[in-house]
C-alpha cells in the first residue's frame, strides 16, 4: 500500500484546512499544536500529514517528499511552481500581496526606490512589468519596521486587514495579487498514483463547494 504524504504548515492555513480534510474523511490522529511529531498519522492508513515550514511546502511536493501540499498562492508564486500541478483553490486564508509604504511615496517618480520583501521574485517581476527600476532588499519578517528606520522606501508583503500597516503609519499603495491557499500535487505522482489522489481531490473539491454555499 502506497502512502500519500500531505505537506502542511502550522498556523492559519492548517487551522482552516483541517475542516476541509475532515469533510473529505481525513483527520490527523495527533494535534500539531501539542505534538512534537513532524509526521502525523491520520485516521486512514494510506494518508499522513507532514508538518513543514510554509515556504518549504512547494519544495517537498516538487521533489516527491510529499505527494500533495497546501500552500498560499504567494509562496507558490515566489517558488515558481516547477514540477507541480495546482488543481484546486481552497478559498481559505485569503489576503492580498501588496506594495506598501508611506502615503506620499511616489511610485512613478524618477528616483530609484528601495523595496524590502521576502518575495524577491514576485517583487522583481511586478516592478519590471511596470518598467520601474528598484533595489530589492531581502528580509524574512517585520517588514513594516524597514521603512521606519529608513532601510527602504517601500515593502512588498501580504496584507490581511491592514491594521499592522496602519499602526506603523503605512498604507497599501499597489495591488499585486489576491492570495488564497491552494492544493498542489506532484506532477509525477499524479500519473503514478492517480486514482487515490484524484479521489481525494474530488472529495476536497466537494467540501470546498459545500463550505462556499453554506
Amino acid at each position: 500500500m502506497s502512502v500519500i504524504n500531505i505537506a502542511l504548515s502550522k498556523g492559519r492555513i492548517y487551522e482552516e484546512t483541517l475542516p476541509l480534510f475532515a469533510a473529505a474523511g481525513i483527520e490527523p490522529q495527533d494535534d500539531p499544536s501539542t505534538s512534537r511529531k513532524l509526521i502525523l498519522p491520520s485516521n486512514r492508513p494510506d494518508v499522513q500529514f507532514l508538518i513543514v515550514r510554509a515556504s518549504d511546502v512547494p519544495t517537498y511536493v516538487q521533489h516527491g517528499g510529499a505527494q500533495i501540499g497546501v500552500v498560499g498562492k504567494d509562496v507558490l508564486m515566489e517558488h515558481g511552481g516547477e514540477g507541480l500541478v495546482e488543481p484546486l483553490d481552497l478559498h481559505i486564508a485569503k489576503c492580498r500581496l501588496m506594495v506598501a509604504g508611506y502615503p506620499d511615496t511616489q511610485l512613478d517618480g524618477q528616483q530609484r526606490l528601495r523595496v524590502a520583501t521576502k518575495y524577491v521574485n514576485c517583487t522583481r517581476e511586478h516592478f519590471a512589468k511596470h518598467a520601474r527600476q528598484v533595489e530589492i532588499i531581502k528580509l524574512y519578517g517585520s517588514m513594516e519596521l524597514a521603512p521606519l528606520v529608513s532601510l527602504c522606501d517601500l515593502i512588498v508583503d501580504v496584507v490581511d486587514s491592514g491594521a499592522t500597516l496602519a499602526a506603523n503609519g503605512l498604507v497599501p499603495l499597489e495591488h499585486i495579487a489576491d492570495i488564497s491557499s491552494r492544493i498542489v500535487v506532484n506532477r509525477a505522482a499524479l500519473k503514478t498514483n492517480n486514482q487515490p489522489i484524484s479521489e481525494l481531490l474530488q472529495k476536497l473539491e466537494i467540501a470546498v463547494k459545500e463550505k462556499q454555499s453554506a
